[in-house]
């Protein structure tokens, strides 16, 4: 079954092996390369998550684990080897996917459920705002006056940024910094402003008009007016 939780770990799992072979293949700044770590234990709790959901509906526990535990070795972070198995997490979701033939069925698919379509766009794109913000404002505050130098500075600030709290503690310095400061928070008001009416909606909920009565009663007249014609026309 192809739904919103499925596609949101696609792109988690496409996001997690960037960021692996990139911490891989590039000599990055180490507090870059912490970041990128800390992405890939996020993406290996959600994998587990995943494993456990599926595990636990699956009819058949033993006919599950003939590739299931391709996706349980997946979860494991610090084993180099291990890591390896992501790939068939992204198979596995790309082959529920084969049968969509365009991004418009994609987006039908995702949002047939409204409020858990909208819940795990705002939750992923949030996500990967976060750490590319963190990432960003690394690479762009080199300056020997910048406050934001460790992985931590840069998340923490992406956070209080993001949700437009700004505790005021970490701040850019550069220009580059402070338009990705710009971004980020433009970025967060449209997002949350999205989750505000997501839940709205769901509380709320949208109850049809109560026009029982006054549509009898127009039925009514609009009988009784054509009745009124017919004779006139006799």
């Amino acid at each position: 079954h192809v739904g919103p939780f499925q596609v949101a770990l696609l792109f988690l799992s496409l996001f997690a092996l960037a960021a692996i072979a990139t911490d891989t293949l590039f000599s990055l700044p180490h507090e870059i390369s912490r970041i990128l770590q800390a992405v890939d234990l996020i993406a290996c709790g959600v994998f587990f998550v995943d494993f456990v959901v599926r595990f636990r509906a699956a009819e058949s526990k033993l006919a599950f684990m003939k590739f299931g535990w391709l996706d349980l070795i997946a979860c494991v972070p610090t084993i180099e080897a291990f890591r390896l198995g992501r790939f068939a997490a992204v198979l596995r979701v790309l082959r529920l996917l084969r049968g969509v033939r365009s991004l418009q069925r994609l987006v039908e698919m995702m949002f047939t459920n409204k409020t858990r379509g909208g819940v795990a766009s705002v939750a992923t794109s949030m996500f990967l705002l976060v750490v590319l913000a963190s990432i960003a404002i690394l690479l762009c505050e080199k300056d020997p006056a910048s406050n934001i130098k460790t992985a931590d500075d840069a998340i923490w600030w992406s956070v209080t940024t993001v949700t437009t709290v700004g505790y005021g503690d970490r701040y850019p310095v550069t220009e580059v910094g402070r338009f990705v400061a710009m971004a980020l928070m433009v970025a967060g008001v449209g997002l949350f402003g999205g989750l505000s009416g997501i839940i709205a909606s769901k509380f709320l909920g949208s109850k049809p008009p109560d026009d029982g009565p006054v549509l009898a009663e127009l039925r009514q007249l609009r009988a009784e007016v054509e009745s009124l014609k017919a004779r006139r026309d006799d």
